[in-house]
């Protein structure tokens, strides 16, 4: 729904935050040369860390706020939660996609090609990205660690463990299809505290992703706030409030994800012959950040990404598929794997992969009953799309 809603307020409204240590260092085993500030951010993100999260105080608990369209991501983000820290990691990462964005609209693609230690081809922007994102959290002072799917070990960024948060990200999920023009993106998950291994999606305390194409978006679901919400970069270089979902309807518009699988997974073909025969719209763009962006601003539809014996899971848990699956669930949509919804799922290494879903309950539902003959959120009511 795009209209603003009414939120309570937790407490009095924190005071101006403001640090009192210097910006910590990153791992030595990061591998890659400190830039300097300017190259990164200008002065705009030292400005943001100790300036545009001033916060006015309030007198009474009971104080009824408005979460409203056309709000600043500042002024959004000191509604939506108490929690200092995590206001100051969010302005920070929305510096480093503001970047980004600019970056991967003026990169030249016939660049150096690299690959990662997963052993996946890259573009040099995707290190770009990447060291952008590192540098954003060195800044925010409330990383304990962060990991990306680049650079998947974890790396020290210096701040507390009680209070601090641990980051997973992909720095430029679909690099491949630069070249292209196509809408590329960034995924990010927060967890409290100092561990990324042992949990699960449910346990962020926020998630978030940027979308850029030909508008530069920031979408972003904060635990036990309602709906996922997105903020509009404006030509001035400030994050607008544009809208919010709190409902993933029905609707006939899918995207289908690994169709190799169809060839040795009859169940998964079955499913893809249903959508066709039943002419849902085909919208697959060939990244995952626009395509389940798609669901969220579109407010329906189905995202899927499914397995077979000759086409293997390549979806990563921890850096794709946990924190998108908060961005769905928040907007008022369902995730499975299958089984389970995919924040329920033990995130036990870093590189697990899995396959998954994405849309309204009842598409979810097809899915599960498809590819596995039952669904868990099955409630006797016949399963129809909408026009």
């Amino acid at each position: 729904m795009e209209t603003g809603i009414a939120c309570y307020t937790r407490g009095p409204f924190l005071p101006t935050v403001s640090s009192k240590h210097s910006p910590p260092s990153i791992s030595p085993s990061f591998g890659f040369r400190s830039l300097k500030s300017s190259s990164l951010f200008g002065e705009s993100l030292r400005v943001a860390s100790k300036s545009t999260l001033k916060v006015s105080k309030t007198k009474s608990t009971s104080l009824v706020t408005r979460c409203e369209i056309g709000d600043s991501l500042e002024e959004f983000l000191t509604k939506a939660t108490p929690d200092k820290g995590l206001i100051r990691l969010l302005v920070s990462m929305g510096e480093a996609l503001r970047t980004i964005s600019f970056k991967v609209k003026t990169a030249s693609c016939g660049g150096t090609q690299c690959v990662n230690s997963f052993g996946d081809e890259q573009l040099a922007v995707d290190m770009l990205a990447n060291q952008l994102l590192f540098e954003a959290l060195n800044y925010s002072h409330f990383c304990k660690y962060a990991c990306s799917e680049e650079v998947p070990e974890l790396q020290d960024m210096g701040g507390p463990v009680e209070g601090g948060f641990s980051v997973a990200f992909d720095p430029l999920d679909g690099s491949s299809i630069v070249d292209t023009n196509f809408t590329v993106g960034t995924i990010f998950g927060v967890w409290p505290g100092d561990k990324l291994t042992g949990v699960t999606g449910r346990d962020q305390v926020a998630a978030a992703m940027g979308v850029m194409g030909p508008r530069t978006t920031y979408v972003i679901a904060i635990k036990g706030f309602p709906g996922t919400h997105e903020f509009l970069l404006l030509d001035e270089g400030k994050w607008q409030h544009v809208k919010e979902t709190t409902e993933i309807g029905e609707g006939k518009l899918f995207s289908p994800g690994n169709l190799r699988a169809t060839s040795d997974n009859l169940n998964y073909a079955n499913l893809i012959n249903y959508y066709v025969n039943e002419k849902y719209t085909l919208r697959y763009t060939g990244g995952m950040v626009p395509d389940v962006n798609q669901i969220i601003v579109k407010e329906k539809g189905i995202f899927t990404n499914v397995a077979s014996p000759s086409a293997k899971a390549k979806l990563r848990l921890l850096f794709e598929v946990a924190p998108l699956g908060l961005l769905i669930e928040n907007a008022g949509g369902y995730s499975s794997d299958g089984h389970q919804s995919v924040l329920d799922k033990v995130i036990s290494n870093i590189d697990e992969r899995t396959q998954v879903a994405y849309g309204s309950k009842n598409e979810i539902i097809r899915f599960e009953e498809t590819l596995y003959g039952e669904s868990r959120l099955k409630s006797g009511v016949a399963v129809g799309a909408a026009a």
